[in-house]
């Protein structure tokens, strides 16, 4: 009932800049925490930034200071600014979602924290 939709990929040069988008959508009553994690080939998904339905953040030390994070609430969508990009950068950049949705089938409203977005790949590359 819930989709997360991410956008804004792509191939980047070294030093360069990208803006990931998350839309969500669906039966929403209610977002709490957005994040994005990423993952590379033979490494374990990892978070990335995360950010409050209060606007807390928290990074990963490998992009504080370069990346930022940020939410539009009455759109359901999250940001990821990512700037000074480095070839470690590399990855799928996935969203994930902490969200209260309408359950039709059984006519009550539930929270997961489990809802992801398909990914969206980030190269950075010369």
């Amino acid at each position: 009932q819930v989709q997360l939709v991410e956008s804004g990929g792509g191939l980047v040069q070294p030093g360069g800049s990208l803006r990931l988008s998350c839309a969500a959508s669906g039966r929403i009553s209610r977002i709490y925490a957005m994040a994005w994690y990423r993952q590379s080939p033979g490494i374990q998904r990892e978070l990335v930034a995360a950010i409050t339905s209060g606007g807390t953040t928290n990074y990963a030390d490998s992009v504080k200071g370069r990346f930022t994070i940020s939410r539009d609430n009455a759109k359901n969508t999250v940001y990821l600014q990512m700037n000074s990009l480095k070839p470690e950068d590399t990855a799928v950049y996935y969203c994930n979602g902490d969200i209260t949705s309408y359950q039709p089938m059984t006519s009550t409203y539930s929270r997961r924290s489990d809802y992801w977005g398909q990914g969206t790949q980030v190269t950075v590359s010369s």
